[in-house]
């Protein structure tokens, strides 16, 4: 009897693209997909952070570059696809919490304009190079929970979320003839310094482990196996869906 082989998660000879990669979740996925084997770009605003990020990287002998990046920038971000990536991973985003009737016009336009205008561009010039490549590729986006659910005082981050999730369903219809996946991974509330704030408010913290069925929260640690599994062949049969690494949250 011959076994069936697993496809397995390896990178090598893969260039990929990492945004929001200057710290917390895009650091750590950055982190997990060069120890997988893949050339990383790490990109993002803060090139100070980028450059240390990827010096770091390679004391550990993974491979790595800095590209200085601003997602809200279109001309940017047609710069930095010249050459077709493998792997597109955005993890570039943008919370401003508040109560739906307190919003601001301007605090929506800033969350709209990276979580969802600057994801959707991304993405059509990542399929761009992966079409001219001929190979294909992963895309993956960072989403949330709250691409899925509601939340306290983040109608304007959930309405961001939600779109995001419904905009990687339309383009995994239109791309996957060219072997072209796009996925999402949706994080609970992970342990970062953006979410410090929210896990030092009491009433807060408590709701979040109420919901966590796993009763713990997030590290940033979780959602690196997550990514390198949307990254490589493992996934091949994946599109058009959300990897949830919610620890029950959406469950109910």
């Amino acid at each position: 009897m011959k076994l069936p082989r697993s496809p397995g998660f390896d990178l090598s000879g893969k260039r990929a693209l990492v945004t929001g990669a200057s710290s917390g979740i895009g650091l750590g996925c950055a982190a997990a997909l060069s120890e997988a084997g893949a050339h990383v770009v790490c990109a993002a605003r803060r090139r100070e952070a980028l450059d240390e990020a990827v010096a770091t990287m390679a004391e550990q002998g993974f491979s790595g570059e800095a590209a200085t990046l601003d997602q809200t920038n279109l001309d940017d971000i047609r710069d930095v696809m010249q050459d077709p990536f493998d792997i597109v991973l955005n993890s570039a985003g943008l919370a401003r919490h508040s109560k739906a009737l307190e919003t601001k016009a301007e605090d929506f336009d800033a969350v709209m304009n990276i979580n969802l205008r600057s994801a959707y561009f991304l993405s059509t010039e990542a399929a761009r190079g992966m079409m001219a490549s001929g190979k294909g590729g992963s895309i993956i986006h960072i989403s949330s929970q709250m691409g899925h659910v509601g939340g306290i005082e983040r109608a304007v981050y959930c309405a961001s979320k939600h779109g995001v999730e419904g905009m990687i369903k339309a383009m995994a219809i239109e791309w996957g003839k060219d072997r072209i996946r796009i996925n999402t991974i949706c994080p609970t509330f992970i342990r970062t310094a953006l979410t410090a704030s929210t896990f030092d408010d009491p009433d807060k913290h408590a709701w979040i482990m109420e919901k966590i069925k796993l009763d713990r929260v997030g590290e940033i640690e979780d959602i690196m196996g997550a990514a390198v599994f949307l990254a490589s062949d493992a996934s091949a049969m994946i599109t058009g869906t959300s990897l949830k690494v919610d620890g029950g949250w959406t469950a109910e």
